[in-house]
C-alpha cells in the first residue's frame, strides 16, 4: 500500500472517464428521449479536495452530454474533453494545451478508466486506476482497482489516495472533524 501511496503522491493531474467511472455506466433515457446519469456526491467532494491542494482534474469521455459539463462545473473540474473516441490522442492534446509552467507530462497524470478505449491512455500515464466492474483487460493493466464501482464513490477512493500521497489527507479530514490533525500513514 505504501508503494501505491508513493506513486499517487506524484500525481499532478487526475484524468477521469465518465461512463463507468463518474457514473455507473448506465445510460437511461426518459419517455422524451432525454438522457440521464447518476453521479456520486462523494466523488464530487473528492474532486474538489484535489483542487484545494493544487492538483488538477480533467474529464475525457467518448460521449458528449450537457449534463457532464454541468457536473464537471459543479465539481470544479479544470478541463473537459467530450466526444473523443481515442482517449490517448485526447490526453496528448490536453497535455500539449497546458501551461508549460505547470510542467505536467503523462508521467505526472493518473487516469481512471473502465473499458477498452481507456487502455492506451492508462498505459501512458504514471498511475492507472479502475473499478471492480471494469473490463478484465483494463483491470489487468491498472495499478489499482477501487473497492467501489463507478458512480458509487470510486473516484473518491483515488482522490483520497492522491491526497495521502501528497501528505494532505489528514489536514483535509481535519476540516470535517473535531479530531486532532496527525500525519499518521502519510508520507512526508
Amino acid at each position: 500500500m505504501q508503494d501505491l501511496i508513493k506513486k499517487a503522491g506524484k500525481v499532478k493531474l487526475l484524468v477521469m472517464d465518465v461512463d463507468g467511472i463518474l457514473s455507473n455506466g448506465q445510460i437511461i433515457y426518459d419517455a422524451n428521449g432525454i438522457e440521464t446519469k447518476a453521479f456520486s456526491v462523494q466523488d464530487g467532494v473528492g474532486v474538489k479536495s484535489l483542487a484545494r491542494y493544487g492538483i488538477l482534474t480533467a474529464i475525457i469521455t467518448g460521449r458528449s452530454s450537457a449534463m457532464v459539463d454541468k457536473r464537471a462545473k459543479e465539481m470544479g473540474v479544470h478541463y473537459v474533453v467530450q466526444g473523443r473516441d481515442d482517449k490517448l490522442i485526447a490526453l496528448t492534446e490536453l497535455l500539449s494545451m497546458l501551461d508549460p509552467a505547470l510542467n505536467i507530462t503523462a508521467a505526472d497524470c493518473a487516469y481512471m478508466g473502465d473499458d477498452l478505449p481507456d487502455i492506451k491512455a492508462m498505459q501512458t500515464v504514471g498511475f492507472a486506476a479502475t473499478v471492480p466492474n471494469a473490463h478484465a483487460e483494463v483491470i489487468s493493466r491498472s495499478d489499482t482497482v477501487t473497492t467501489r464501482a463507478g458512480g458509487t464513490g470510486a473516484v473518491r477512493e483515488i482522490c483520497d489516495l492522491i491526497l495521502k500521497g501528497h501528505g494532505h489527507y489528514q489536514n483535509f479530514i481535519g476540516d470535517y472533524t473535531l479530531d486532532e490533525v496527525s500525519n499518521q500513514g502519510e508520507l512526508p
